[in-house]
């Protein structure tokens, strides 16, 4: 499959031609302006007559005429909001031109233009399928203590929120890293660091982003080129105290005269470094508080996550500055991240390589690597216009109750030598079943008492509760995939014969079980993240956004929520669920 992917802005239009994962054409159009643009196609550079963006999208069937690429397949767009509802791309029809509108507000200085190239684009191949590819998508993932604002309820309900972006590049990167380490992505923690005129740092979090320093606009988090980073939001009141600045013109500011353009004159980081160099101390600070801000953000994120496996470096920066990768890292020991100072100095990326320029011995692995942004939008482009549609199957929804399941070592801790637990009922999964004892959990808040049991034995024990229940506790249960147990907290079990802490205390995923005829066909795969439409007893309905798909051989088809979901939802037994096959807004769980 050919795909044709724009990536536009108000200045300037960058495009791409994929077969496969192969980019058989490469092009931009910069800095338009009267009379023209600036054009670099496969090598060649010069000036071109186009001196707008609708002029630029129209000279590219030209250009792929020319170069013997007039046959493509399909057309991707790249959105930079996509707002709360677009968990993945969208294929783009009149319903989803209107919810991308509908996030303009969001994003006024981004989405216009990549709506108007959409539009020229869809004009030009009006026969072809096109799709949207948004930013924001992989950072849905993040929980409500990562996107949320401790402000006015009103402002909340209105948008106000965080987001995150360069979500296509921190998910190639992650993806990339996990290939790099030939280790499997859900493993994994990683922090993406895209160091370019833009940056951002992201978590990643067994595959999943969790946070990421950009908020409801990319203005927050990292020192960029021309953008601020963070900033105390009372600076807004004071600078129209003091200097008379009205809101558009302290915004306009901090988008396009801040950053390292304001502390240092330029926004180019090799500028920069070469002022450092020759003693300029205003350009030393901005070199200092820019490593500062993106070492400090992966600290935290290695906290949030509960450890670190790998940091990737990527975007202009990231790529090219071996004295900004070395400051950022220094001093991240206690981490168990040590740099190579040789291998920093010289990594290979062609052919889009991974190099990891860490020590030998190294706890975190230091990786650096091209972003490429545009293949993947290519790939889940493909992605989506190829995958089977989902088939509509009504799915049981079972809600899981606060349990446990045992190690045999912690039954013979808590009932005594020797002990067999008694198998009182089965489960509708096959080989699954309740045991008739039950036990106490115990926090540092409080203590749940008669918390059943689920066998079989499994090799590590396991403690899995509603967000109300660890509340309860006094524990802080993150939201996992069962066995992911590595930086959850302990809890502490008490039974007839002991006590004994946990190896984990978690908040499980919602999630389907099913088989591998099932699954095909559902049209699903292990793995898939599929939105679920759940209807209970009494006839209200609500969509579980982002359900993780389980596929093993000997299951019963199966949804699962917890007692926490169940409520909100107000769904008892006898619940039913169905998959969700169209993008459009509504309520999500």
């Amino acid at each position: 499959m050919r795909v044709l992917v724009f990536n536009a802005g108000s200045s300037s239009l960058k495009f791409g031609l994929f077969d496969g994962d192969r980019q058989i054409l490469k092009g931009s159009f910069d800095r338009f302006r009267e009379g023209g643009c600036d054009y670099a196609i496969d090598g060649d550079k010069g000036r071109a007559p186009h001196g707008d963006l609708a002029a630029a999208i129209a000279a590219v069937p030209d250009v792929l005429a020319e170069r013997g690429h007039a046959a493509i397949d399909a057309v991707g767009h790249r959105f930079a909001h996509g707002g709360p509802d677009f968990t993945g791309p969208a294929l783009i029809d009149e319903t989803v031109i209107a919810a991308i509108e509908a996030q303009t507000p969001l994003a006024p200085l981004h989405n216009p233009a990549m709506l108007q190239a959409m539009h020229l684009a869809r004009s030009l191949w009006p026969d072809l399928p096109q799709v949207a590819v948004f930013d924001t998508s992989f950072h849905l993932t993040n929980p409500a203590r990562a996107t949320t604002y401790a402000v006015p309820a009103a402002w909340r309900a209105a948008g106000l929120r965080r987001y995150g972006f360069h979500g296509t590049s921190h998910k190639y990167v992650a993806h990339r890293a996990a290939e790099a380490l030939g280790r499997p992505l859900t493993d994994l923690r990683i922090v993406s660091v895209h160091l370019g005129n833009g940056a951002s740092a992201c978590a990643v979090q067994f595959g999943a982003s969790m946070d990421s320093s950009m908020g409801m606009t990319p203005l927050e988090g990292l020192v960029m080129g021309t953008r601020s980073g963070d900033v105390d939001p009372g600076a807004f009141g004071f600078l129209n105290r003091q200097l008379g600045l009205d809101v558009p013109t302290i915004e306009a500011a901090l988008y396009a005269e801040s950053g390292l353009k304001a502390l240092a004159g330029s926004s180019d980081m090799r500028d920069v470094e070469d002022r450092a160099a020759s003693g300029d101390p205003d350009a030393q600070l901005a070199i200092n508080l820019y490593a500062y801000r993106a070492r400090k953000y992966i600290g935290a994120y290695a906290a949030a996550m509960g450890g670190l496996d790998a940091v990737v470096f990527t975007g202009g920066i990231g790529e090219n500055s071996a004295s900004m990768r070395r400051r950022i890292c220094d001093g991240m020991g206690f981490l168990g991240l040590m740099l190579d100072e040789d291998l920093n100095r010289a990594p290979d990326l062609t052919d889009r390589k991974a190099p990891q320029i860490q020590v030998q011995g190294s706890r975190v692995a230091v990786i650096v690597t091209e972003t490429a942004e545009q293949l993947m939008i290519a790939r889940e482009l493909r992605d989506l216009l190829t995958r089977p549609r989902p088939v509509p199957r009504a799915i049981p929804v079972a809600v899981s109750g606060r349990h446990v399941h045992l190690s045999a070592a912690a039954v013979e801790a808590l009932f005594g030598p020797g002990y067999r637990l008694t198998e009182a009922a089965p489960l509708r999964q096959p080989g699954n079943w309740v045991a008739a004892e039950r036990i106490a959990l115990e926090g540092p808040k409080g203590r749940l008492e008669r918390v059943a049991i689920l066998g079989p034995l499994r090799p590590r024990t396991q403690i899995e509760v509603s967000r109300t229940d660890s509340f309860a506790l006094g524990l802080d249960a993150p939201v996992r995939d069962s066995g992911q147990l590595d930086g959850t907290p302990t809890v502490r079990l008490i039974g007839p014969a002991g006590v004994l802490d946990s190896d984990g205390l978690i908040v499980a995923a919602r999630h389907i079980h099913t088989n591998p005829a099932d699954a095909a066909a559902m049209g699903l795969a292990d793995g898939d993240m599929v939105d679920v439409e759940v209807t209970g007893a009494g006839g209200r309905g609500l969509v579980f956004g982002r359900t993780l798909v389980r596929v093993s051989p000997h299951v019963v088809t199966e949804m699962h929520i917890d007692t926490d979901e169940a409520n909100a939802a107000g769904i008892a037994g006898g619940a039913q669920g169905a998959l969700v096959q169209d993008v459009e807004a509504r309520p999500v769980a």
